[in-house]
């Protein structure tokens, strides 16, 4: 999987040409409506150079600036590249031709004891190395990545990330930079890591969903929708547009003529409702992820794991919430329209690093307006508080990786 390097990325060899302390803006409040434009970010950028010939560079941890390209770099022309999550990340950069980009996402927190977490990483760096493989960039190692995500955020967060409650947006990206045009397999790549400032989420929002139409896809049985690559992003662009247009926040999106419900923007989408068959039994369902129409997204497996091992009938997890049956599967918007009709229609959510977990309060569909009870049974605010707990300390738990500091 991937291409096969001649050095192998090691987190050991790398550089620091740091800004001194004083040097650094402070940091906004965590209510400053700068945060807002979602375009701050932290003093530095940590960038790695690979080359087909001679494989991995030593990474550098440096001050924050433009990244330099060729007009014919890969990731320009045929959109080699690909990122762990959202966030943003402004090039500036002359006319371009041969880009090839991947991407993750993921939080760094301050716990209410002070220590810094990162939410099971080592799946992002796992997801990274499958992204990359769909489109032609390098393989490397899981356990150096996560490394270099480490000390990346052991040299920002005290400065950045000072007050315990919060989080600051790390966004892991790599792009083909080889300026040889043609459908090829990028000679040359670059993998950079910057943290970006974002408004805290106050946990009171809800979402509400636009459906998407029929000639509207964003995804297809045996495709890449399940990878976290530029290309499964911009295209859905003019469907978010509409979206905010109708008065909603994203689009919901659906596939095939009878309206299969897959995920939400950029988020996992999940329903509970009383069985049709069986009104005694509630039900939590999403997307399933083996025909590779959605992302299997962190926090989505997270809620799944947590919902089997805490609300199943054999569990003890949760007195305080009823039962719920995980099904992850196929259904389509009538199913959820029927579920709503019939008073069967309990809770809706989405789920990512930047929703965490967002009730859901209506969706458009058509000429329909669905509307859905906000955590009528507790099980959405319960989700959110679970992960809470323990992305901040309060429940000690092996999906949380601390980040010991300077």
């Amino acid at each position: 999987m991937g291409l096969t390097n001649h050095k192998g990325l090691d987190a050991s060899n790398i550089i620091l040409r740091l800004l001194p302390e004083d040097q650094q803006p402070p940091p906004p409040q965590l209510d400053d409506p700068s945060r807002r434009g979602r375009n701050l970010h932290t003093a530095h950028i940590l960038t790695v150079n690979w080359t087909a010939d001679g494989g991995w560079e030593a990474p550098e941890i440096s001050p924050y600036g433009k990244l330099a390209l060729e007009p014919t770099a890969s990731v320009l022309h045929y959109a080699t590249e690909a990122f762990v999550r959202t966030s943003l990340c402004f090039v500036k950069v002359v006319p371009l031709i041969n880009v090839t980009i991947v991407q993750e996402g993921l939080k760094v927190y301050r716990g209410w004891d002070g220590k810094l977490r990162l939410f099971r990483p080592w799946l992002n760096c796992q997801r990274m190395l499958r992204s990359n493989a769909y489109v032609g960039l390098p393989s490397f190692s899981v356990d150096e990545l996560l490394t270099l995500l480490a000390t990346f955020a052991r040299i920002e967060c005290p400065h950045w990330l000072p007050h315990p409650g919060s989080s600051l947006y790390l966004r892991p990206s790599m792009i083909g930079t080889g300026s040889a045009l043609g459908m090829q397999k990028p000679a040359e790549a670059l993998f950079f890591l910057f943290g970006a400032l974002f408004p805290q989420s106050t946990g009171n929002q809800c979402a509400n969903l636009l459906a998407s139409s029929p000639d509207q896809v964003r995804a297809w049985p045996g495709g890449f929708g399940c990878a976290k690559i530029g290309a499964n992003y911009g295209p859905t662009m003019p469907a978010q547009t509409d979206a905010r247009e109708n008065g909603c926040t994203s689009t919901l999106w659906l596939f095939a003529e009878d309206g299969q419900v897959t995920e939400s923007g950029g988020s996992n989408f999940f329903v509970i409702w009383r069985r049709e068959d069986d009104e005694n039994v509630l039900e939590l369902v999403t997307c399933s992820v083996t025909d590779r129409l959605i992302l299997n997204g962190i926090t989505r497996r997270s809620i799944l794991e947590l919902a089997r091992e805490r609300l199943s009938h054999t569990s003890t997890g949760a007195a305080e919430l009823p039962c719920l049956e995980v099904r992850e599967g196929r259904f389509v918007i009538h199913d959820i329209f029927k579920a709503q009709k019939a008073g069967r229609l309990l809770e809706a959510f989405i789920t990512g690093t930047s929703a965490s977990v967002t009730p859901v309060a209506g969706i458009k569909w058509k000429a329909e307006e669905i509307t859905i009870p906000v955590n009528l049974l507790g099980f959405t605010s319960m989700f959110h508080k679970w992960l809470d707990n323990i992305i901040y300390g309060v429940e000690s738990h092996d999906w949380a990786y601390i980040v010991p500091e300077i």
